[in-house]
């Protein structure tokens, strides 16, 4: 069985879902190799190495310094059929979802996406899919070789195995199509600190804070963590802080070691982006709330009292 991985980067770093995919395609065994596509990008392949690629392709050309879709399409589907790859395994992300649909394509190939795992049984590639808002689970396969896949995000952690790979340069042609769009501007959302998706702390507010201005206490606990600032989806469409916070079903998907929910009720669309978190502490003073039944440790008690005294006593320590 051989496997790729699109490597994903940015500002010279492979991204953590990436490098998770790629350790979890590393322990199914078979020959797993990584793709690094970019311009500059000959650097990264040495640290794919160490999350259990054996081999790395390096597509380095100034036609890919632009995040755009359509050249890396060109680039993996060459390399797909050159070396016979039978399955392609992406993390979620917005380029992600543009390479992979784009690439299933010009393959003619089966795409599965939103995968919480994959597996292989009887020597075939199976993936495992959340359906019904993740009240079920359901293996989900392909007809045939090659198989693309995207993995939900903050489903694999990426485990160094201390490994080396072999690294591969490998040229790309560009079809006329793909070249004719350019990127005039990139811009980044202003934000301070460890992005949600890569906290291991996160302190997320809903709709129990009250009003916008309460986000200040939140600010402040995951301030003393260490950690980062989540939303629910409620607070995000009131305009209370910004939708590149929010978690849940039309969110993000995170999973931090430490997940603090102060006032959320625990809606299945805001359990759905969280659930996965190591540990699950809730402060909401109605006791019935749903976040309760899936919390290792419930507060119930008024959160404008109980966050500021938690602050200041970590603080303290």
């Amino acid at each position: 069985m051989t496997t790729l991985v699109f490597l994903e980067h940015h500002e010279g770093q492979l991204l953590k879902g990436s490098l998770g995919v790629l350790s979890k395609a590393a322990q199914l065994g078979g020959d797993v190799a990584g793709a690094i596509l970019g311009s500059g990008v000959g650097g990264l392949a040495e640290q794919a190495g160490r999350y259990g690629a054996q081999t790395v392709y390096v597509v380095d050309d100034p036609a890919l310094a632009a995040p755009l879709p359509q050249p890396r399409v060109d680039a993996l589907a060459a390399l797909v059929r050159d070396k016979g790859i039978e399955n392609i395994l992406f993390a979620q992300s917005v380029l992600a979802a543009d390479v992979s649909a784009g690439l299933a394509a010009r393959l003619d190939a089966g795409l599965n996406w939103d995968l919480v795992d994959v597996s292989v049984q009887d020597g075939e590639l199976v993936g495992k899919r959340p359906a019904l808002a993740d009240s079920v689970y359901v293996d989900v396969g392909w007809t045939q070789a090659p198989r693309l896949a995207i993995v939900r995000t903050g489903t694999f952690e990426p485990i160094e195995s201390g490994g080396s790979a072999t690294v591969e340069q490998v040229g790309a042609g560009f079809e006329d199509f793909s070249t004719a769009a350019t990127m005039v501007e990139q811009a980044h959302a202003e934000a301070e600190g460890v992005s949600i998706e890569e906290a291991d702390v996160i302190v997320a507010g809903g709709r129990g804070l009250g009003s916008p201005d309460k986000f200040a206490l939140i600010e402040q606990l995951a301030e003393a963590l260490g950690g980062a600032v989540a939303a629910t989806r409620a607070v995000v469409d009131a305009g209370w802080y910004p939708y590149a916070t929010q978690v849940g079903q039309t969110g993000k998907t995170i999973s931090p070691k430490l997940y603090i929910g102060c006032g959320i009720s625990g809606a299945i669309q805001h359990k759905v982006g969280m659930q996965g978190s190591g540990t699950i502490v809730a402060i909401n003073k109605d006791a019935n709330a749903p976040i309760f039944e899936f919390s290792d440790f419930g507060v119930v008690g008024d959160l404008h009292e109980i966050v500021p005294k938690l602050t200041e006593l970590l603080k303290n320590r």
